[in-house]
């Protein structure tokens, strides 16, 4: 059998879209209700990716912890922030489709995950409809910034605390807009998510953009 590195990943069902929308709780929902296996991104990026990204700085020479957390964080805008951060994503994608490389299971895979972009997921799949993209209104994302203690907790090795956590929101907030941005041009399913709808309801409503491929 030819090895096709891209197989699973053709198959998978993509959820994208800004922080704190709910896309892990739908994912592990959809993977628990209908038998698939679920991609958390984040926890991919935060662990293996974390350890091939300091790979990558010692062979460019750079030191492998990465800038200064005040340079990153406090002193430099929120765009530029957002701009880098989308450059990294093209790279970071590389990583997800080299570890769903390695699955191949009996039913689809659902990845999620902010840097699971539509415009470099819609080249892989077989259908955009493979993917859909939860996008936070401002309201709904001050609440969750109240909410979560993982949306404040403190950055490591910043000056400014309080400065750093505005600059990252702000960030995050461009970035989603861009992926609600990217996923229109591309025909890309868009969902708004306001907190009227539970985790059960937006599993739901995903679900039912899915069926085809459940």
């Amino acid at each position: 059998m030819e090895f096709d590195a891209n197989a699973t990943a053709r198959r998978a069902l993509w959820i994208g879209g800004g922080q704190w929308a709910g896309k892990s709780t739908v994912a592990v929902n959809l993977a628990l209700r209908h038998g698939l296996t679920a991609y958390l991104y984040d926890r991919h990026d935060a662990r293996g990716h974390d350890d091939r990204r300091v790979a990558d700085r010692i062979r460019r020479g750079e030191p492998p912890g990465g800038p200064d957390p005040d340079a990153t964080w406090v002193h430099t805008d929120p765009a530029r922030m957002a701009a880098e951060t989308l450059a990294s994503f093209p790279r970071r994608f590389e990583w997800v489709l080299d570890d769903l490389s390695a699955l191949v299971p009996g039913r689809r895979v659902v990845a999620e995950g902010w840097g699971l972009r539509p415009e470099l997921v819609a080249p892989v799949v077989e259908s955009v409809r493979q993917m859909v993209v939860l996008a936070p209104t401002a309201e709904f994302r001050a609440y969750q910034i109240t909410r979560l203690p993982r949306a404040s907790v403190t950055l490591a090795g910043v000056s400014n605390p309080e400065r750093a956590l505005r600059n990252r929101w702000a960030r995050d907030e461009l970035v989603a807009a861009d992926a609600e941005a990217q996923a229109e041009r591309l025909g890309v399913r868009v969902i708004q998510v306001d907190g009227s709808r539970d985790g059960d309801q937006l599993t739901a409503l995903v679900a039912d953009h899915f069926a085809a491929y459940l």
